[in-house]
């Protein structure tokens, strides 16, 4: 594996202007306007095929080497979170809640360096890379809309890569686990129905706040006692809302949350339990339920062969990296659709600042940028890796 250490190097000043102006100008998903247009341009100076509005708001650019060769597509996504920035830095966000606060104003400048490193070696690329710049990933819908106007093809890509600058591991630490490495997401909105009435008779009514307590308690089972003890799901209740009135009993509770698995089976049990129990807990209170679950995006799963590539010459290219593969997150990233049709891997680079990380999609989240180097390096010679 080819190192591009010095190439990145020579392109520090312009990767980190890159990205603290995305980070000052930060856009929610379908809205990366401003960001698309920047990276349009910028592929488009380079000279790559280019195409815009792509599911929306994303941009490909499709880098031809000079002979035949495999397709390396690089995925990045590029919008931002509606977070108001408590941060006090040049760059921080000029956008009342809007902020960059999970590194994709990152990712989008790492893209942005390997398509200029890439280019100028175009006479020695025997291939080509597509780079897709990717909307919407906070809200789980970017990818699909993408494979929606059809980004894998023309040309299908043979191998997809992509990283995630990651505040849970300093700089230096590169995490890429083969298999299942982050979790599918499905959301759930459940309604528990009763009959309202006098807070003062409550005899009078058949309570949904007390119903609703008894399944959130009872759901924690679902995990518990229903999921094996080495393997891996969660269910988190995240709103609960129900009635106006101190003293009026309502007639509804609507609580909302969201399911996290690794594997499929996992996923059909957990939701079959909870369908169970909440039925059966509302039945025993005198109410009823309903209960809406919908997929939101699948597991993320590295391909064993091109995790084992990517670590070996990770390896190779730098002693001083600290090589993992055994991470994983109940975090989930619409990526997993690409991977879940084109074999590839999708890699952690530690973030953490020194002198204290805060956690992704907090107000005051920011990175090291010396992780921009690190990535920027790793992530062209993974593309070179196969190209060269």
């Amino acid at each position: 594996m080819k190192s591009f250490r010095a190439d990145v190097e020579a392109m520090r000043d312009n990767l980190i202007h890159w990205r603290r102006d995305f980070h000052r100008h930060p856009e929610l998903g379908f809205e990366e306007f401003r960001t698309a247009g920047i990276v349009a341009d910028h592929l488009r100076h380079l000279g790559l095929e280019v195409q815009s509005g792509v599911g929306k708001t994303g941009v490909v650019g499709i880098l031809e080497g000079e002979t035949d060769g495999p397709t390396v597509m690089i995925r990045a996504d590029m919008d931002a979170l509606p977070i108001n920035e408590a941060n006090d830095v040049p760059y921080v966000s000029a956008t009342p809640n809007k902020m960059h606060a999970c590194g994709h104003d990152g990712h989008t400048a790492i893209a942005m360096t390997v398509a200029s490193i890439l280019s100028q070696q175009r006479d020695q690329l025997k291939g080509r890379v597509k780079f897709v710049f990717q909307p919407a990933e906070e809200i789980g819908v970017g990818a699909q809309a993408m494979l929606g106007d059809g980004v894998l093809t023309g040309p299908r890509p043979d191998v997809v890569l992509g990283l995630h600058l990651w505040n849970d591991l300093p700089v230096g630490d590169v995490a890429i686990t083969p298999g299942p490495f982050m979790a599918s997401a499905a959301d759930f909105v459940l309604t528990v129905i009763g009959s309202g009435g006098h807070g003062a008779a409550p005899h009078q009514t058949h309570d949904p706040i007390v119903a609703a307590s008894q399944i959130v308690n009872a759901a924690q089972t679902v995990v518990s006692r229903n999921v094996g003890p080495l393997e891996a799901g969660v269910l988190s209740f995240t709103t609960i809302h129900g009635g106006d009135a101190f003293n009026i009993i309502p007639s509804e509770v609507t609580l909302t949350g969201t399911i996290r698995t690794f594997e499929e089976h996992i996923y059909e049990k957990m939701v079959h339990r909870f369908d169970e129990i909440a039925q059966s807990v509302a039945t025993a209170m005198a109410c009823t339920i309903k209960l809406d679950i919908r997929p939101l995006t699948p597991a993320v799963v590295n391909d064993v062969q091109v995790s084992q590539r990517l670590r070996s010459g990770f390896a190779a290219l730098d002693a001083n990296l600290t090589i993992l593969d055994n991470v994983r997150t109940m975090g989930a990233e619409d990526v997993g659709f690409f991977l879940h049709e084109v074999p590839g891997v999708y890699f952690f680079v530690g973030s953490a600042q020194r002198d204290g990380a805060f956690p992704h999609h907090h107000p005051n989240f920011d990175i090291d940028e010396e992780a921009l180097i690190v990535g920027a390096s790793l992530l062209t010679s993974a593309v070179g890796d196969y190209v060269f």
